[in-house]
C-alpha cells in the first residue's frame, strides 16, 4: 500500500484547509484509516448524511461505518467547485464543495462493463486548525445526495445505524 504524506510542505492556507476533505477521500479511496481520521478534528465529530436516518457525532463509528463498507470497494471520490470562507490569521473556516463518487465492488473496478454505483454529493464543512500539527480538520459535515446512478447494492444495504 503507498503512504500518504500527511502533511504538505509547500501549500497555500486554502489549500491546507482543502486538504482536509481530500485526506479523507485518499483515506476511503485507499483504504487507509489512518489517513482517513488524519482529516477530523478529533473523536467528537458531526458528520450528516442525507441517506442516514441520524448523524455520526464519534470518529469511532464513522470510521467502523466507513471502512466496514466503502474501504474495501473499488472508489474514487473526485472533489470539485471547493470554495473556501476564511479569514487570515483565523483557526476555523468554512468550505463548500461537490463530489463525484464512484463506487466498484472490490477487484471490479477496471471492469469496463461491472457493477458501478456513482452519487453526485454536495458538501457543507467546517474546519478547525490543530495547534499541535498545524493541519485542517473537520468538525462538522453536512453531505447532501444531489443525485445517484447505477447498482446501489453495491454499497451492501441500508446505511449503518449511528
Amino acid at each position: 500500500m503507498t503512504s500518504y504524506p500527511l502533511i504538505l510542505s509547500s501549500i497555500t492556507p486554502r489549500e491546507a484547509i482543502a486538504d482536509a476533505l481530500l485526506r479523507c477521500f485518499i483515506g476511503i479511496d485507499h483504504n487507509d484509516a489512518a489517513v482517513f481520521k488524519s482529516a477530523f478534528a478529533g473523536e467528537d465529530i458531526y458528520l450528516s448524511h442525507s441517506s442516514m436516518p441520524k448523524p455520526f457525532t464519534s470518529l469511532s463509528a464513522l470510521t467502523a461505518g466507513m471502512f466496514t463498507r466503502v474501504g474495501p470497494l473499488d472508489t474514487t471520490h473526485m472533489l470539485s467547485n471547493v470554495r473556501i470562507d476564511y479569514e487570515k490569521d483565523e483557526d476555523t473556516a468554512n468550505m463548500t464543495a461537490y463530489a463525484l463518487c464512484q463506487h466498484a465492488p472490490p477487484g471490479q473496478g477496471k471492469q469496463p462493463d461491472g457493477p458501478k454505483y456513482t452519487t453526485g454529493v454536495a458538501y457543507t464543512v467546517g474546519v478547525v486548525r490543530n495547534k499541535e500539527d498545524g493541519l485542517w480538520k473537520i468538525s462538522k459535515a453536512v453531505l447532501e445526495v444531489v443525485w445517484t446512478q447505477g447498482d446501489q447494492t453495491i454499497m451492501g444495504g441500508p446505511p449503518p445505524a449511528t
